[in-house]
């Protein structure tokens, strides 16, 4: 990922750490609210994605980033839906191992 995109995309995410959210951060479609969002950089013609849960009072996890390669729309494409499906779930467990499941 070019520096530029890093930069933006950890800048957005720190807002989510303060308990903010960044202009650019938008809900992600299908994840039912404003739990899962994602943030969407473009740099030389190219659309960056990161993607990450506020769900838990105690933690933010970024659940996928990446670069989207899909030249159908601008729906993200289904395999990476899935994964940050699992990942979420992966998250949901860590959190309540980690943080007693307070948030």
């Amino acid at each position: 990922m070019p520096d530029e995109v890093k930069r933006d995309i950890g800048y957005a995410l720190h807002f989510a750490q303060r308990g903010e959210k960044h202009d650019d951060a938008k809900p992600l479609v299908g994840f039912g609210g404003a739990s899962v969002l994602e943030i969407v950089e473009r740099f030389d013609g190219n659309a960056y994605r990161a993607v990450y849960t506020v769900r838990f009072e105690s933690a933010v996890y970024v659940l996928h980033v990446f670069q989207k390669r899909s030249t159908k729309g601008i729906a993200t494409p289904k395999h990476d839906l899935e994964l940050i499906r699992s990942r979420l779930h992966q998250a949901e467990i860590h959190y309540l191992a980690n943080y007693g499941g307070k948030g």
